[in-house]
């Protein structure tokens, strides 16, 4: 099994945590991470890839073992991580890469890919929306009331997405077995949550999230124009970011690949030997098509 290597960075004065896995010389895969977790969801998916490709992994400021300033300290936005992600991509001397998002990864991966087009030689997708579709009402309304108006009584109700029991239900609602999950995901999530001032941290980003669907117009327009590679693979049960989120990448990526499986908003917990298979095949068979003189990729669809 590859070996994983555990390492920080000092990028723009802030120490941000990464685990490192594979040959320098393969393409590089960046996994990024969504709320409430860290590079740690990954613990598995890495030594999985790395014996092929060069993986990294970063927790976003604020989370896992990366810095997290109070939130009087530095302004929590999806652009603001976005920057730290890009300086130390840029460090790296990572030029080239495919991105895996999940949740808070994708408004990150896609404005790093809508900053640099060229950059970003296939998207995977897992949980991760880029379309108004596969917004979940029931959950989103909670924050949709609270980015249009911080009242107690928003605020109150938006801090529930804080406790245990919330970080748990992200865990294991739509997962056809919950004995697969096991409780060290969310107690781990929990810990880091509840530090001294995360609250205010994971607030301000729930408020900036708002800024997220604005840029999707923009993220269409890239994946009509670059024809970057794109897969979806998304647990079904999911009651955050619902299948439709899957769906509605083959309306403007050139074949996507699209894979519905049973599972939930962290679908590796439960499904972690199939989508690293899928992913395997679609990246040997995709990232070809980035060379000189490669035919076509063969074309994608839809799984279930």
């Amino acid at each position: 099994m590859p070996n994983v290597h555990h390492r920080y960075a000092s990028v723009a004065g802030r120490q941000l945590f990464y685990r490192e896995a594979g040959p320098a010389n393969e393409p590089t895969v960046v996994l990024l991470h969504g709320f409430p977790t860290s590079s740690f969801m990954f613990r598995n998916l890495i030594p999985a890839l790395a014996d092929r490709y060069h993986v990294i992994a970063p927790d976003h400021l604020g989370f896992g073992l990366s810095d997290a300033p109070a939130a009087g300290e530095f302004d929590y936005t999806f652009d603001a991580l976005t920057d730290l992600t890009a300086d130390l991509l840029k460090q790296l001397g990572i030029e080239r890469y495919a991105i895996y998002v999940q949740d808070y990864g994708a408004p990150v991966g896609f404005r790093l890919a809508l900053r640099d087009p060229d950059a970003i030689t296939a998207i995977i997708t897992q949980n991760g929306n880029g379309y108004e579709e596969g917004f979940v009402e029931s959950f989103w309304q909670t924050v949709w009331n609270y980015q249009k108006e911080q009242t107690p009584e928003t605020e109150s109700a938006i801090r529930a997405a804080l406790t245990l029991d919330v970080t748990r239900w992200q865990y294991v609602t739509g997962t056809p077995d919950e004995t697969l999950i096991s409780p060290d995901t969310w107690h781990h999530d929990y810990a880091l949550l509840s530090r001294p001032g995360n609250d205010d941290i994971q607030l301000a980003l729930f408020r900036d999230y708002a800024t997220n669907p604005p840029l999707y117009p923009r993220l269409h327009e890239y994946l009509r124009s670059s024809g970057v590679p794109v897969l979806a693979v998304w647990g079904r049960g999911d009651e955050i970011f619902g299948p439709d989120g899957a769906r509605a990448f083959a309306t403007d990526a050139t074949d996507a690949e699209i894979h519905l499986l049973e599972g939930g908003h962290f679908l590796l917990e439960s499904a972690g030997d199939t989508v690293a298979t899928i992913i395997r095949e679609f990246l040997g068979r995709r990232l070809s098509v980035t060379m000189p003189g490669s035919e076509k990729a063969a074309p994608g669809g839809v799984s279930s």
